[in-house]
């Protein structure tokens, strides 16, 4: 099971230390943009199409407010604009981290 051991804010990144050795560096703007929430993914709709709405951003979309735990699988992470919604499981983030380009994990 995954678990974070530490998290810093170094400017633009979210930088995860995972319980297993491995680190992860996720850039802000990417975690927004990359929000799992339906405000921004959208939600299937009766016939169970996916509607994406438009989603718009600002420059304080990419700067974090504040995160905290859900339980022990996810962080909710707020972000400077009032978008909070976005529940990021651990392995969801662990995956970003993988595929930033530039960034990974090591």
């Amino acid at each position: 099971m995954l678990a974070i051991e530490n998290i810093v804010v170094m400017e633009n990144e979210l930088a995860i230390a995972w319980a297993d050795g491995k680190e992860s560096y996720l850039e802000l703007e990417a975690l927004r943009r990359a929000c799992p929430c339906a405000s921004c993914q959208g939600e299937p709709d009766a016939t169970g199409r996916v509607v994406r709405p438009q989603v718009n951003y600002s420059e304080r979309s990419f700067l974090l407010g504040s995160y905290q735990p859900v339980g022990g699988y996810a962080l909710q992470i707020h972000f400077a604009d009032g978008h909070g919604t976005g529940i990021y499981s651990f392995s969801f983030l662990r995956e970003l981290g993988a595929s930033s380009p530039g960034q990974g994990e090591s």
